[in-house]
């Protein structure tokens, strides 16, 4: 059912230095920064060549990524994004199987403009896992 793997998306407390880290330091491809308010956050990619790494800030006082940051002040890995070629069947497919879908179940409209979906961490060894349609 997943395809490869999109990005991994890393919490940062500090969007600036973060891309200095990136760019300066190791010579990266680095993208504009794009509010997504339906996540609450802004959002950098990183292009690599096999996969992207997406720098997430938080976005207003109700972000999802400040109580991250409050217990990780340093930032961390987020969560990890794999592709999947139909976004409602993936749904039903794990929801069958007792996999917690987050939010209300529908997908909304993901940093790359296509429909993703997020899994509950504790149903994949601790890890939040994003589903982005291709």
């Amino acid at each position: 059912m997943i395809g490869r793997l999109n990005h991994v998306a890393i919490a940062v407390p500090d969007l600036t230095e973060a891309v200095d880290q990136y760019k300066k330091l190791l010579g990266a491809s680095v993208g504009e920064p794009q509010d997504e308010p339906d996540h609450g956050v802004t959002v950098i990619f990183i292009e690599l060549p096999n996969t992207k790494i997406e720098l997430l800030h938080p976005l207003g006082e109700n972000s999802p990524i400040n109580a991250f940051l409050e217990k990780n002040p340093s930032g961390g890995i987020h969560h990890v994004c794999y592709e999947v070629e139909n976004i409602f069947e993936a749904r039903d497919h794990l929801s069958a199987q007792g996999a917690r879908i987050l939010g209300s179940g529908d997908p909304k409209i993901g940093a790359h403009g296509k429909p993703v979906l997020f899994l509950h961490p504790k149903d994949f060894t601790g890890t939040l896992i994003e589903l982005e349609q291709v």
